[in-house]
């Protein structure tokens, strides 16, 4: 009992940021027509009226800012959504805008480690995956036991760079996007309560991903015990 009990609160933990972003998003993707313009109308206004050096453009990879492209990238459905969640995320996106023309520290650290993450989690997987291999051909499990581990840690810096992400996540939704909302009265009063918790899900977006990083960890850890 305590056994199913202690996987129940486990997946909670893991899963619960996922399904409440989903939610969130989904709650208040619905059209409103009073909105003065889709998610994407909004981010080509921000980016002249704030004169940002960076295009605009849609993706099927989720909703992103691109720093080295500089681009501002939204998915299809808040490109053309004429939403709050469009609105907001629209925003979100844009606030990461900002925070590369400001050359803000945070951001430009993110960029560096996600370029090494990548490379690192590639390595990582691609050691694991050989590990055993090795230790055939060597007949030294102690061999096959260290290149595995070498290929967890690889593996495991992309959940510390998901954690470092936050902060960035963080001021891009509250230190940015909620103030341009603001202050550019693109929704009432009573629609930023929404707004408020749809750049929430944005900036806690990382941190399901980092949750399921750690889950992917934790299973690693159970394939080198055994």
């Amino acid at each position: 009992m305590i056994y199913i009990i202690g996987i129940f609160l486990l997946v909670i933990i893991f899963f619960a940021p996922q399904w409440w972003v989903t939610y969130i998003m989904q709650r208040y993707s619905k059209t409103i027509n009073s909105l003065p313009g889709t998610g994407g109308e909004l981010a080509q206004h921000l980016i002249d009226e704030y004169q940002l050096p960076v295009t605009l453009e849609t993706t099927e990879q989720g909703d992103h800012y691109d720093p080295q492209n500089k681009t501002v990238c939204l998915s299809s459905a808040n490109f053309n959504g004429k939403s709050l969640t469009a609105i907001a995320i629209a925003a979100h996106e844009v606030g990461h805008a900002v925070q590369d023309f400001r050359q803000e520290d945070l951001l430009l650290l993110r960029s560096k480690m996600v370029q090494h993450s990548q490379r690192f989690a590639k390595l990582g997987a691609g050691i694991i995956f050989i590990a055993p291999l090795l230790s055939l051909l060597t007949h030294s499990p102690h061999l096959s036991i260290f290149i595995a581990l070498i290929g967890f840690l690889s593996m495991a810096s992309s959940v510390v760079v998901q954690f470092i992400n936050l902060p960035v996540e963080f001021d891009a939704s509250f230190n940015k996007a909620l103030p341009l909302l603001k202050a550019g009265n693109y929704v009432t009063k009573y629609d930023l309560i929404a707004v408020r918790q749809v750049l929430l899900a944005a900036a806690l977006t990382y941190v399901a991903a980092a949750l399921a990083g750690l889950l992917n960890v934790w299973r690693w850890i159970a394939l080198l015990k055994r």
